[in-house]
């Protein structure tokens, strides 16, 4: 391990630095943050350790494995940026706790009207807004099942939700799940559920999955959030379903494009509540320990030459949820 440089673009603290060097003393470690990470450390690093930017990897042929700090790998799974056998790993599993109370804090929020009770206040005008709703008996439909998804579910059936799952691949029905369906069941699902919460990564399959055509299958009583990647949704195909109550309202953390632009018609659209891309990353501290948690357990394994955890599927840009390639 004499000649291995390791570059880490995790903000480890210096109390923290420590024990990280500890792992694999003979390594030669650099610490900078992601946007400080120039072409030539990259070029230098057999790892990484957090995020780099993608056009200065280049299909390094020095790079062995790269350490995400973020869930989502779909920009680094593309061809021309990782060399073939270059290990990706990423950090699902740190990033569902705070994802999920943000999708319950939206939810929440547009159900109990609380957006437009706080335009009142602005406004200085006591106003009864009436009916509310309840995530109580309401028919949650969670449409990938990671850690985020999973996650929610678990929150929501506590609550009283009735909740139902679609996944990709069938297994065994965790119980926080009153129903467990495959993707192909998602149309005849969409009739059915009062709120939509997606948390699906990017990718072919995923591109635009919402589109007019969808919207119309869904309950027009329905709120739709999204908390996975922006592409999932046609934004445009939304503005029009929520101008036209073709559904009720929308939560988004994630948008297409991001950052949104100020003439974007998304930012005037009826019954929706978007926030930029803000329940992730290191907002909340429990995450980023989380994060340096699973970079140290992967460490110790890749030391050791034992099998690295929370491996990509390089083709579906999806953690290899196999067993004993999951961190956490």
């Amino acid at each position: 391990m004499s000649e291995l440089n390791i570059l880490v673009t995790i903000p480890f603290d210096e109390t923290e630095k420590p024990e990280l060097e500890a792992i694999c003393p003979d390594a030669s470690f650099t610490y900078c943050d992601q946007d400080d990470a120039d072409e030539a450390l990259i070029a230098a690093a057999d790892i990484i350790l957090g995020n780099a930017e993608v056009s200065l990897i280049k299909e390094s042929p020095r790079l062995k494995w790269i350490h995400l700090s973020n869930a989502g790998a779909d920009i680094y799974t593309k061809p021309g940026v990782l060399a073939p056998g270059t290990i990706l790993t990423n950090s699902s599993g740190a990033y569902g706790l705070n994802i999920s109370e943000h999708m319950i804090g939206m939810l929440l929020m547009m159900m109990k009207k609380l957006d437009r009770y706080y335009v009142e206040q602005l406004n200085k005008n006591w106003a009864d807004r009436g009916q509310v709703r309840s995530i109580y008996s309401s028919r949650i439909l969670i449409v990938g099942l990671g850690d985020i998804g999973g996650q929610f579910a678990k929150k929501v059936h506590a609550l009283g939700a009735y909740t139902v799952g679609i996944k990709r691949h069938l297994g065994e029905k965790p119980e926080y799940l009153d129903e467990l369906k495959s993707m192909d069941e998602l149309d005849q699902e969409l009739a059915k559920a009062d709120v939509v919460a997606c948390s699906l990564p990017a990718s072919s399959e995923t591109y635009h999955l919402f589109d007019a055509e969808r919207f119309r299958k869904m309950n027009p009583n329905a709120i739709i959030i999204n908390v996975g990647r922006g592409s999932l949704i046609d934004s445009y195909a939304l503005c029009d379903a929520l101008n036209n109550d073709v559904i009720a309202g929308a939560c988004l953390d994630v948008v297409e494009p991001e950052p949104l632009p100020t003439d974007h018609p998304l930012w005037d659209a009826k019954h929706l509540i978007i926030t930029p891309h803000a329940s992730g990353y290191y907002h909340l501290p429990e995450t980023l320990k989380r994060i340096k948690i699973m970079v140290m357990e992967n460490l110790r394994a890749y030391v050791s030459g034992s099998p690295l955890k929370n491996k990509v599927d390089m083709k579906t840009g999806y953690r290899d949820n196999t067993a004993g390639n999951i961190l956490m």
